[in-house]
């Protein structure tokens, strides 16, 4: 009998493993190759945790699967568990050495990285020159993915809309501009609307990124048609092609450095302005490090994480 409950307790956390990665991928394959595992070996370990729970943890939908509500429930109980288990040893070495050594990863947009975070990167390496800080360019997207899994600490820059496990902490907020090349017609006048943009080809970022939604939202809500002439990645190469004619442009303030060679029109009341902030998980420990790099964004954050 104590050999068959050793045996259990051993097999628990493993079969729990499978369980949370097969929940957060949606499917078995990427589940096993994450665990560097066999498929048919994730499915074994899920279909006995089913058998010693009494329940039914997913629908399966050929290869995919979907947590059922009781699957949903052992997933919220079971989380953060294989998260701690799995972060035992960095969590502990982070506390040994305090904030002065380890690693720090953070996920963001290329805009992000551009014009939000260098002055608090420059500052956190100043002052911790011995944790090896890593930048991720990722889309939102693939940030909250890598966020989920434990991939990155946390991620920095804008969101449309918060998941339940999600805390967004916003760091600062910027105005849209329109920016045209010098002399446009648009230039001249006293107000700019959204029905006077849309007569004039669109240069935007690819449609996957927020900046396209709210543009496309804002003209919905007017219900106007739009023509987007070039679909580029990056406010500086869009600036470029702006300025050569191609088109017009809906970006960020945070953009403008004030050299540029370009009419900026401001067009707030019409479009929304973009929050950045910080993007962690919920009810998931921080390392001293990432606590350190947040507080140097945004300091009124200190006192809440002393309270935690």
């Amino acid at each position: 009998m104590a050999q068959r409950t050793t045996r259990y307790k051993q097999n628990r956390l493993q079969q729990l493993r499978g369980f949370c990665f097969a929940s957060q991928t949606g499917s078995m394959s990427r589940a096993a190759e994450k665990m560097f595992l066999s498929q048919p070996s994730i499915s074994l370990q899920i279909q006995a945790l089913e058998r010693e729970l009494d329940a039914k943890l997913f629908d399966r939908k050929g290869p995919k699967i979907e947590l059922t509500h009781e699957g949903q429930l052992l997933f919220e109980l079971a989380q953060p568990l294989v998260d701690g288990f799995a972060t035992l040893e960095e969590t502990f070495n982070a506390r040994r050495h305090s904030i002065d050594s380890g690693t720090l990863t953070i996920a963001a947009g290329g805009s992000t990285i551009q014009y939000v975070l260098p002055p608090f990167v420059e500052r956190f390496v100043g002052e911790y020159p011995r944790i090896d800080l890593r930048l991720i360019n990722v889309t939102g997207k693939e940030g909250m993915e890598m966020l989920r899994v434990g991939e990155v600490d946390f991620c920095v820059g804008p969101m449309l809309d918060i998941p339940d496990d999600i805390e967004f902490r916003p760091i600062a907020s910027y105005d849209p501009l329109l920016i045209t090349e010098k002399g446009h017609p648009l230039s001249k006048r006293r107000k700019v609307t959204p029905r006077d943009i849309s007569k004039y080809p669109l240069i935007l970022p690819p449609r996957h990124l927020s900046t396209w939604r709210l543009v496309e939202y804002a003209f919905a809500q007017e219900g106007l048609p739009y023509e987007v002439r070039l679909e580029v990645g990056g406010w500086e190469v869009i600036k470029r092609y702006v300025g050569l004619g191609l088109g017009v442009s809906i970006v960020m303030s945070i953009c403008i450095q004030g050299d540029e060679d370009l009419e900026i029109i401001p067009v707030k009341d019409y479009f929304p302005r973009r929050t950045y902030g910080v993007v962690v998980r919920k009810r998931r420990q921080l390392s001293p490090q990432a606590k350190g790099f947040i507080e140097l964004m945004e300091p009124s954050l200190k006192e809440l994480w002393e309270e935690k």
